[in-house]
């Protein structure tokens, strides 16, 4: 995996719904798909975080007649790596042992998750 940056909560908003979408998308796709949401963003909005996930790499810009479209660059799944890496190393030392057991202390493991990570471990 190439070398990733940390993004905010709203580029990640923009990246999921980017990653779910035909390729290319514009800034008025995106726009339209916020304010059924009912988001109440301006489309000044959604360039600057554009903008930003271009310079972060996240996405590659190209010229379409008057607008831009944006492609990713980095995966869903690889961007989910980098993020549990990150968590990882940083809170839990990068111990799985220890993130799993803040977990299951913290009640927040069922009997049926244990059951599906035993399940999961004895098959690799």
């Amino acid at each position: 995996m190439k070398s990733v940056q940390k993004i905010s909560e709203t580029e990640l908003e923009l990246m999921e719904v980017i990653w779910e979408c035909d390729f290319p998308v514009t800034s008025n796709e995106l726009l339209k798909f916020f304010t059924n949401k009912g988001k109440n963003w301006k489309i000044q909005t959604i360039s600057t975080f554009l903008s930003r996930l271009v310079e972060k790499k996240f996405l590659i810009a190209s010229k379409n007649g008057r607008n831009n479209t944006y492609i990713p660059c980095i995966s869903k799944e690889d961007y989910k790596l980098f993020e549990t890496q990150n968590v990882l190393n940083s809170i839990y030392q990068g111990s799985v042992r220890n993130m799993l057991s803040a977990l299951y202390d913290g009640d927040k493991l069922s009997d049926d998750d244990i059951a599906e990570l035993k399940q999961w471990f004895s098959e690799r």
